[in-house]
C-alpha cells in the first residue's frame, strides 16, 4: 500500500509538476504591496470619480485599478471558509495591508470573491460574496485591518481565469484591487 501511494506521488510529481506548487504558492507580503501599490492603469481626474457601487459595476475601472490574484487560499468545494491551517498566507496579506495603511492612510481595498462554474449562478454569486467576506473578517479580527479600509465583493463565476464548466480550483479565488484613487 505505502510503496503504491509513492509511485502514485512519484508520477504525479513527474507529470503535473507545477500542479501542486502552483496551488499552494502564496505570494509575499512584499509582492502583494508592490502589486497592489503600482500605479493605476488609467488616471481618473476627481470630478469622474464614483463610489464604491459605481466601481464594482465598472469592469474598465476594475481593470485599471492595481490588484493582485491570491489562488494560494485553498477554498473548499462550495466553502467560505478560510481554515486556520490557510491563515499564515491570510498573514501575508495582513503584512501587506498593515504597511500600505500605514503608508497612504486613506487606502481602499476591494476584496473580490470568485468561484467556479460549478453550480447556478445564484449560488456561485452568493459563494463569492461570502468568500470576500471571511477574508475580510479573518483581516480585521485576526489581524487588526481597519475594516473601513476594505470592501468587499462577489462576482461569482463572471470572471473566470480557466475557462471551464468544470470544477477548477484556480477560478475559486479572490482578487485584492487599491481603490481609493477611483473613489470619491
Amino acid at each position: 500500500m505505502i510503496r503504491r501511494i509513492f509511485i502514485a506521488a512519484t508520477i504525479a510529481a513527474i507529470a503535473l509538476p507545477g500542479f501542486a506548487t502552483a496551488q499552494s504558492s502564496m505570494p509575499s507580503a512584499d509582492s502583494i504591496m508592490r502589486q497592489l501599490e503600482a500605479a493605476p492603469q488609467k488616471r481618473v481626474r476627481p470630478n469622474e470619480r464614483v463610489t464604491v457601487r459605481e466601481f464594482k459595476r465598472r469592469p474598465e475601472l476594475r481593470r485599471a485599478a492595481p490588484s493582485i490574484e491570491i489562488q494560494s487560499i485553498n477554498f473548499s468545494f462550495g466553502s467560505a471558509e478560510i481554515p486556520y491551517s490557510q491563515y499564515g498566507k491570510v498573514e501575508q496579506i495582513a503584512n501587506a495591508l498593515d504597511r500600505i495603511i500605514k503608508r497612504r492612510p486613506g487606502t481602499r481595498i476591494l476584496i473580490e470573491g470568485h468561484t467556479d462554474a460549478v453550480g447556478s449562478d445564484h449560488s456561485n454569486l452568493i459563494l463569492s460574496e461570502r468568500r470576500a467576506d471571511s477574508l475580510k473578517r479573518v483581516l480585521v479580527r485576526e489581524f487588526n485591518i481597519p475594516s473601513r479600509a476594505i470592501e468587499t465583493v462577489g462576482y461569482g463565476e463572471d470572471y473566470l481565469l480557466v475557462q471551464t464548466q468544470a470544477e477548477n480550483w484556480q477560478n475559486r479565488r479572490v482578487t485584492l484591487r487599491r481603490v481609493d484613487e477611483f473613489l470619491r
